[in-house]
């Protein structure tokens, strides 16, 4: 995606933002902080408790009255739910809070809408009933078609409903729509790993978030391992995995725009896309996120304590802002894992700062080339997309 918006003058976003400093904000997030259960594998904010629903939802809509001063006028792009299961909430909280975005803010057009399902939320009426108030991209958490997969995670679908979920989906008339999966699963095998993949792309999927399974602290998976109850295939299998995760996509015609992320032409996710090419957000919700360009915000992931701030004008938040170095570094690692890579002339002395050893050294091992003025990982580089960046990171101010 390619940002052509005319921004309007100049105006601060934050309380110490520097001068010159402009936000154009186009991105807007809400994180809804609701499960039905709590899966394995999950370090997201959420409660399994409905009690501080309407509380939270109120306080989301003050807070996002509270700051609409920091979209500066600037038309939003996209808006996504986020959580959490947003598909726990009912069409109409979700309407307004998408109404009152549209009553702070101007919402362009062809905006994509993004709400974020569980499969088990999904039906037809539910999949109209979004459509009619604005949604315009639904996206599943499939993670796997196994049954006994699902039961591990401890996910509140089952394999039928994901499977139902994607028909109707796909039957749904959406703008575009997307599932994730989840590889590198406890004794996973390739044959397991193709499988699902083969299930996913029956229904002429357009998108793709294909995640490895990652070991968070605070999660009853961090508890297994430690514990030798569950252990993960190594990193050799885990790499196999990701390259015939590749291999698959390419072959059905999806294009890996992002390291993890695969879709067809038109169906790239516009608000994460975002999120890799450095562009302003705004974070609503509990545990949010924001990024002015020059600032980062996050709420606090408590739910009571969010809402009382929120109510009570007090401070539910903390913030950084971030240094010229740690701008550079977090689009060099944010970039380079995207197909457009990091373009040089937005990161200002970059070059001149960070040891050319290193990047010389990536060239010649062919997993970093330079293409018209930008950087890009090469697919060979992709396999070790972190690293690479971290070895051009510049050190801290």
């Amino acid at each position: 995606m390619v940002w052509l918006h005319a921004w309007p003058a100049p105006r601060q976003c934050g309380r110490r933002v520097e001068p010159s400093h402009l936000c154009p904000v186009v991105g807007l997030y809400f994180h809804i902080p609701f499960c039905h259960r709590a899966c394995t594998y999950c370090d997201f904010h959420f409660s399994t408790s409905l009690r501080t629903k309407e509380p939270v939802l109120a306080a989301m809509r003050k807070e996002l009255r509270d700051r609409m001063g920091e979209l500066a006028g600037a038309p939003l792009a996209t808006i996504y739910f986020g959580g959490g299961t947003p598909s726990l909430l009912s069409p109409q909280e979700l309407g307004l809070l998408l109404d009152d975005a549209r009553s702070v803010a101007r919402v362009e057009q062809n905006a994509e809408v993004t709400v974020e399902a569980n499969p088990d939320d999904v039906t037809a009426e539910i999949l109209h009933a979004w459509r009619s108030i604005g949604i315009t991209r639904v996206s599943l958490g499939i993670q796997s078609f196994r049954e006994e997969r699902l039961r591990w995670m401890n996910r509140s679908h089952n394999a039928a409903q994901s499977q139902r979920a994607i028909e109707l989906v796909a039957k749904a008339g959406l703008d575009s729509w997307t599932i994730d999966l989840i590889y590198g699963l406890p004794g996973m095998n390739m044959a397991e790993w193709d499988e699902q993949l083969s299930i996913a792309l029956q229904h002429g999927m357009p998108h793709l978030s294909a995640y490895c399974l990652t070991v968070e602290k605070r999660t009853a998976l961090h508890k297994q391992v430690a514990t030798g109850r569950v252990r993960l295939p190594d990193d050799g299998q885990q790499a196999n995995q990701f390259l015939h995760l590749v291999q698959r996509m390419e072959g059905a015609g999806l294009l890996q725009y992002e390291i993890s992320n695969f879709g067809r032409e038109g169906h790239f996710a516009k608000h994460n896309t975002s999120y890799w090419k450095g562009v302003p957000y705004l974070g609503i919700g509990p545990s949010a996120h924001s990024f002015d360009g020059v600032q980062r915000r996050w709420n606090v992931a408590n739910n009571v304590r969010y809402a009382d701030g929120v109510e009570q004008g007090t401070v539910y938040w903390e913030e950084e802002t971030l240094t010229e170095n740690q701008r550079i570094n977090e689009r060099v690692l944010t970039g380079l894992r995207t197909m457009w890579g990091v373009e040089l002339a937005a990161l200002g002395n970059w070059f001149h700062k960070t040891n050319e050893a290193v990047i010389q050294h990536y060239f010649a091992l062919d997993e970093l080339e330079m293409r018209d003025g930008r950087l890009i990982l090469t697919p060979k580089g992709r396999n070790f997309a972190d690293r690479i960046a971290s070895d051009l990171f510049l050190p801290a101010e």
